[in-house]
């Protein structure tokens, strides 16, 4: 080969090279660059609570479709009757004062300690602008807040946040299966089970001293009211009473029926109000949710014979 034929070839190789690296640069980008903002994102830094939580389930973020939970301080002392305030700001940044009524309140604040020793589900106060202030009966760990609402002119929203105490507390160990339990003198049982992505009826039974309680009294709208947290995160899931009050066919007890449907399998707490004799129990339950069903198996080809029906008109 002569050096000319060398020379030739050489250049024709670099221009080979250019040309790819041309292409690859234009497919991976400048190195150093940052990458393009996702639309609706603020870049991070503070801003990045203000992310959509679409497909999560409630109360794992503090914002979500502009609307933000923020305490007035974010750590509270042990004791009862411990005031708390907070509020909801909306996509404009102030303070939201117009909420719709939900199951007879405009918010529900439930309070509960990340170990599931302590629950409470209350309902504040709302000033003028737009503070929201309740008294909690407060340990010391950490407690997760959710605040679960309607704006007016925004879809039903559940926002968590955790609320610091300070103090000495020995956490309890995770909480096993739980479907019967007493309270002053009330048992509670649980029939059904939940299958992750499959909607489920979930039966609660309460009884006083053996006998069925059938003149359960109406609370928020319905004959008992049910909270549904995931453990490990706290998720906090929707669920709704099966009939009211007054519609004819739902009665006032023993049995008093929820739907439900949980994103994952794993154990999840249940908190049941119910209210008899004027006063108002919590009862605490817990359940595994197993594993969504496995999907049938194709049915087999055709062999190509033709069926009874065949061409029959």
């Amino acid at each position: 080969m002569t050096t000319v034929t060398r020379i030739v070839g050489f250049a024709l190789g670099l221009v080979v090279v250019f040309v790819l690296a041309l292409g690859l640069g234009r497919v991976v980008g400048p190195v150093g660059e940052p990458p393009a903002a996702h639309a609706g994102s603020s870049g991070g830094g503070a801003g990045s609570a203000d992310l959509p939580a679409a497909g999560l389930p409630g109360g794992l973020t503090i914002s979500d479709a502009g609307y933000t939970l923020r305490l007035s301080a974010p750590t509270a002392p042990a004791g009862r009757g411990v005031p708390v305030s907070f509020a909801v700001t909306g996509p404009d940044g102030t303070p939201v004062t117009d909420y719709e009524v939900e199951h007879e309140k405009e918010l529900h604040l439930i309070a509960v300690r990340r170990d599931f020793t302590g629950y409470q589900h209350v309902h504040p106060t709302l000033r003028a602008d737009g503070t929201w202030s309740a008294a909690l009966d407060l340990e010391p760990g950490v407690w997760r807040l959710f605040a679960d609402f309607t704006a007016t002119g925004a879809g039903a929203l559940t926002l968590g946040t955790d609320l610091s105490v300070p103090g000495t507390a020995a956490l309890a160990a995770p909480v096993g299966e739980t479907r019967t339990v007493t309270v002053d003198g009330y048992t509670v049982s649980i029939t059904g089970d939940l299958v992750a992505g499959q909607d489920a009826d979930l039966s609660f039974s309460v009884r006083k001293d053996g006998a069925p309680v059938a003149d359960l009294q109406p609370y928020l709208g319905a004959y008992g009211h049910l909270v549904a947290l995931r453990q490990g995160d706290l998720a906090y899931l929707h669920v709704h009473p099966d009939g009211a009050p007054g519609d004819g066919r739902t009665r006032p007890g023993p049995d008093v029926v929820f739907h439900a449907s949980v994103p994952s399998a794993g154990a999840y707490r249940l908190y049941l109000d119910f209210q008899h004799d004027g006063v108002v129990r919590t009862a605490p339950l817990s359940v595994t949710a197993h594993g969504s069903a496995a999907p049938a198996e194709p049915a087999p080809a055709s062999s190509g014979t033709t069926s009874d029906h065949g061409d029959d008109h």
